[in-house]
C-alpha cells in the first residue's frame, strides 16, 4: 500500500497483491459487480477499476454505480508526497454526508484504521441499500 498527496488529494493506493483482499473486505463486488478496489481518493471516494481497466471514483457511501466518475490517478512514475500525520489513518464522517452529516462540524470527524473503515463503510452501505429497497 502506498499513501500520500498527489495534486490536491490524499491517496491510498493498494498494491496488486492487496487488490483482491481489499475488494473483498469492502464488499465491492456486491455493490459494483465487475469492479475491483484499487484505492481511496481524499478519504471520501473509492478508486475502482473495471475489467476493461477503466478507472473511476465512487463515494464510499453510498457505493452506487450511478455515482461512478472517470478519474485520473497517480501512476507509478508519479511520486506520492508522504505525510506521516495521516499514514495508516482514514478520515471518516461519523454521520456520513449522504445521510445528512455536516462536513464542517469537527465533532463529525473521526480518524480510524483501514479495518475499521471497511466495517463502517459496509454497515452504512447496508443501511443505504435497505432504505433504497423500501
Amino acid at each position: 500500500m502506498k499513501e500520500g498527496w498527489w495534486k490536491d488529494d490524499y491517496y491510498v493506493l493498494f498494491d496488486a497483491a492487496e487488490v483482491e483482499q481489499m475488494t473483498n473486505l469492502y464488499g465491492i463486488e456486491r455493490d459494483l459487480p465487475g469492479y475491483t478496489l484499487i484505492g481511496l481518493k481524499g478519504w471520501d471516494d473509492f478508486i475502482v477499476r473495471d475489467v476493461r481497466k477503466s478507472v473511476c471514483t465512487v463515494p464510499t457511501v453510498p457505493v452506487d454505480s450511478r455515482h461512478l466518475k472517470s478519474v485520473e490517478t497517480p501512476t507509478e512514475r508519479d511520486a506520492l508526497k508522504r505525510d506521516p500525520r495521516w499514514e495508516g489513518r482514514i478520515k471518516w464522517w461519523l454521520q456520513p454526508i449522504a445521510f445528512g452529516g455536516d462536513p464542517q462540524d469537527e465533532k463529525n470527524v473521526a480518524w480510524i484504521s483501514l479495518e475499521q473503515h471497511a466495517q463502517i463503510v459496509r454497515w452504512w452501505n447496508d443501511k443505504y441499500r435497505s432504505m433504497v429497497k423500501r
